[in-house]
């Protein structure tokens, strides 16, 4: 079967992107061709099509997310409004239009029989894409994984909107060649009670069965290289510096570790959802007389020279790692979670939702916290790091349950089972 992915981005080192390539990997090993077709691709990307303007960033996307969300709207009179949503609309229709001729290209171009659409139909990060892709599937039919990894109801941002009939009916759409995936249990539970769709439980997955590398000659001088001391103690939050990843909490806990020693790491670009936070984190971080290393112009998804400087992989800055802190309020599922028992580190981890319902029960050893660092984790945290023992204990622990519950191997059986539907179907 050709498989293609459709995306806003697939390049780099965010959720999507990576669980994507998992996806990839797998249905290439079962014997799929797969495609890509996106607004940003890494130069290493399967074959496909780069469309600029399904990128979430792309200009005339922004001017028409700012509007329809509120942003930029100062409206004096009900007419001004109504005037104004029209005009909105209007600029949808003719964006999602154009999109859909390049997307209907790409599906005739590589001979596409299965779409698989990552996160574009449910978080309206970029509205005409959703609609473009809906009405392309509409029109032809053509079977579609939607890979649904949150949902816009669960961001306050997207709450307060002028295109609620849009949301409604575009984010996600209900189709009958449309197969639904979710990555928890939550948001199965939700996506039935508000839209009455039924979907299927795919976690994120990792690749359990294979090796972990090693420090080699690349990656020997990665501490050094970003700034650190051999006798320092990396601390490393490998997330995108975005508000609901808690990374104060991470800078709460180097302070009261109260050890010169301790470094935060923070590996990610910020700038998904504005600066403000970016530079609020720096303020604190200032205040609380922590170092904080940010590297997101040194990591990259794979080693690389730019202007003569040495660019690591994210796994060389997990490889040279003391400790992983992931102090989210909200995660669709976790995937730094499972690249941290992977490269068996122990691991801080708040109780978010999807972990509590998810994760939680299956008998992995973290240290937990609600919201805060108190003595206790502080405590919990040094015990691990003085004690060789104990900390090779709990990581090899946690992988043996993460091998059991989110392989490669459980994600094929998954696929295989919504692929015999769409054949079936067709």
């Amino acid at each position: 079967m050709r498989i293609g992915f459709i995306s806003t981005r697939l390049a780099g080192t965010d959720g999507v992107s990576l669980e994507t390539a998992k996806w990839a990997t797998v249905l290439n090993r079962m014997g799929h061709e797969i495609f890509y077709c996106a607004g940003e691709l890494d130069k290493d990307s399967p074959h496909g099509s780069l469309i600029p303007e399904m990128h979430f960033h792309d200009v005339k996307n922004k001017q028409i997310s700012n509007h329809a969300f509120g942003y930029d709207i100062k409206l004096k009179s009900e007419e001004d409004k109504s005037r104004e949503i029209s005009e909105l609309k209007r600029k949808i229709e003719r964006y999602s239009n154009k999109l859909k001729k390049e997307i209907k290209k790409f599906i005739i171009r590589y001979n596409i029989n299965l779409l698989i659409c990552e996160n574009i139909l449910e978080i309206p990060m970029h509205i005409p894409l959703g609609i473009a892709v809906t009405e392309l599937i509409k029109e032809t039919n053509v079977p579609t994984i939607a890979h649904h990894h949150d949902f816009y109801w669960e961001r306050n941002r997207f709450l307060k909107n002028y295109v609620q009939d849009i949301l409604d009916n575009y984010f996600p759409p209900d189709l009958p060649s449309i197969q639904h995936v979710v990555i928890n249990s939550l948001a199965k539970n939700d996506l039935l009670n508000r839209r009455k769709i039924e979907s299927t439980v795919i976690p994120n997955v990792f690749n359990f069965s294979t090796n972990p590398p090693k420090i080699d000659d690349y990656n020997r001088d990665f501490r050094k290289t970003i700034g650190l001391k051999s006798e320092d103690i990396l601390i490393l939050q490998p997330t995108r510096i975005v508000r609901r990843k808690g990374i104060e909490l991470a800078i709460e806990l180097i302070k009261k570790l109260n050890d010169e020693r301790f470094k935060l790491v923070v590996t990610h670009h910020p700038g998904d959802e504005g600066m403000g936070y970016f530079n609020w984190l720096k303020t604190v971080a200032k205040e609380s007389k922590v170092k904080v290393h940010w590297v997101f112009n040194q990591i990259d998804t794979h080693r690389k020279q730019k202007d003569k400087r040495k660019i690591y992989s994210l796994w060389d800055a997990y490889l040279n790692t003391d400790f992983v802190t992931y102090p989210s309020s909200y995660e669709g599922f976790g995937n730094a979670l499972l690249e941290t028992i992977y490269f068996k580190l122990p691991v801080l981890v708040n109780r978010y939702p999807v972990y509590k319902e998810d994760i939680r029960p299956k008998g992995f050893d973290f240290v937990e916290i609600d919201g805060e660092i108190t003595d206790d984790t502080v405590r919990r945290v040094s015990n691990i790091l003085k004690n060789p023992e104990l900390k090779k204990k709990i990581v090899n622990k946690n992988y043996k349950i993460a091998t059991k519950y989110f392989s490669y191997e459980l994600l094929e059986k998954k696929l295989t089972t919504l692929i015999n539907k769409v054949n079936w179907e067709s």
